[in-house]
């Protein structure tokens, strides 16, 4: 069985048929699920998912780009959320300077106070971080983020970059972007993490492996994530399933 550690069937892009694509998990391999959200919005649609499915955990954050409008109360109602038997983790969390808004300040007041969240309710950390490599990391290490622990959810820089997260006894976040003909760079990522620091993802309905780049994903094309890290690392899939799940069991705690 797979374990699927970020995912977001909150979305729109479920509407049609998320009850459908989500009973058939099981049975198509995967174990479990973590819904991960971006908003205030998108933490309650997650706890639903939570009451309904077994299988499903959610997290508990505030996505940078969806930070702006963030205050005092909005945090301390994130924090009681936390307190929910099926919340595993705060996220995701971290900064994104792909676009210009929320201003860079904005973004690291509520990383920062998101990470101090997660320290406070004793939960990891699931982490994105686009275009603010030096940012992200210079936070963390101010914050002590390896005393928290987690994930980089996605994870998008150079080896140098994985070394420094390994180091702090980060997990490396791999979907589908390993399969891709401009992956290399997670390629040589992969190649170089320990696979007992690495964790599978599918950031559905986004970055679907190929064959199916460009279309909705979802957790079921994980076997294409698996094949991959196992051709890579010269394990089984079936090596790469057992390890990655105990992986995010222990990164989950669950």
């Amino acid at each position: 069985m797979i374990f699927e550690t970020h995912a977001h069937y909150d979305d729109e892009a479920f509407d049609t048929d998320r009850d459908e694509l989500l009973s058939s998990m099981n049975e198509n391999g995967i174990g479990l699920i973590v819904n991960a959200t971006a908003s205030k919005k998108t933490v309650e649609q997650s706890l639903e998912l939570c009451k309904k499915y077994p299988f499903i955990y959610t997290t508990i954050g505030v996505h940078p780009s969806d930070c702006a409008e963030m205050d005092e109360e909005e945090l301390s109602w994130l924090k009681n959320q936390c307190s929910y038997e099926k919340a595993v983790a705060v996220g995701e969390i971290g900064l994104d300077y792909h676009y210009d808004e929320p201003p860079k300040d904005v973004q690291k007041k509520w990383f920062e106070a998101q990470l101090q969240m997660a320290r406070d309710v004793k939960l990891p950390v699931i982490i994105h971080s686009r275009d603010a490599a030096k940012d992200t990391l210079d936070i963390m290490k101010a914050m002590k983020a390896e005393e928290i622990g987690g994930d980089i959810h996605c994870f998008s820089y150079s080896v140098e970059m994985a070394r420094e997260y390994l180091n702090m006894g980060f997990f490396i976040g791999v979907g589908g972007v390993i399969t891709f003909k401009n992956g290399k760079k997670l390629r040589e990522v992969v190649e170089y993490a320990p696979i007992e620091q690495i964790v599978i993802e599918t950031d559905s309905p986004y970055l679907a492996p190929e064959p199916y780049r460009g279309k909705r994903n979802s957790s079921l094309y994980l076997p294409y994530v698996v094949e991959k890290i196992a051709e890579i690392k010269g394990l089984t899939p079936d090596e790469v399933m057992d390890i990655t799940t105990s992986n995010a069991k222990r990164l989950y705690r669950i």
